[in-house]
């Protein structure tokens, strides 16, 4: 990310604190680069297992030049796409967790390697986030892709 990129997503995302100025300031000098944002004011946050969640991030950049921001934890188990405000209270799927109102996301500075989590796509500062029948789209055809590998390696009786 470029400095006025940088500067747009830092903006944007602590926008969503209740002290965006406190929260900048400690991100800023935060040796670990990370803060807790909370979900449901500016984005929700659906958390996927990284099984669904790779092939899903596949079919979602096929089918829109940029999604909104997406997280992996360290261990590459989950991830998280940003979706807008309410998604999480009304979603219901198998394996999906939903972030919104009441709840905290472990957040790293863009463009900073840190050791928690990290952007798979960052927030470019424009407040873009995932479409969520784009999302709930790409997550059937991974889902409808890997049941057909599964299909495809079982033994033939």
């Amino acid at each position: 990310m470029t400095g006025p990129e940088t500067k747009a997503a830092v903006a944007w995302l602590t926008s969503a604190a209740p002290d965006p100025g406190a929260c900048r300031w400690e991100w800023e000098r935060d040796p670990r680069g990370i803060v807790l944002l909370p979900a449901g004011r500016r984005w929700d946050v659906l958390i996927l297992p990284a099984v669904l969640g790779y092939p899903t991030l596949d079919v979602l950049t096929r089918l829109v030049d940029r999604p909104g921001p997406v997280l992996a934890d360290s261990a590459e188990a989950r991830m998280g796409f940003f979706v807008p405000p309410g998604t999480a209270s009304g979603w219901l799927g198998a394996g999906v967790r939903g972030c919104g109102r009441g709840t905290w996301i472990v957040v790293p500075y863009p463009g900073r390697a840190t050791g928690g989590v990290r952007w798979l796509i960052p927030p470019d500062g424009s407040g873009t986030l995932t479409d969520l029948a784009l999302l709930e789209r790409a997550m059937h055809e991974a889902a409808g892709a890997a049941a057909q590998e599964a299909r495809e390696r079982r033994p033939k009786r």
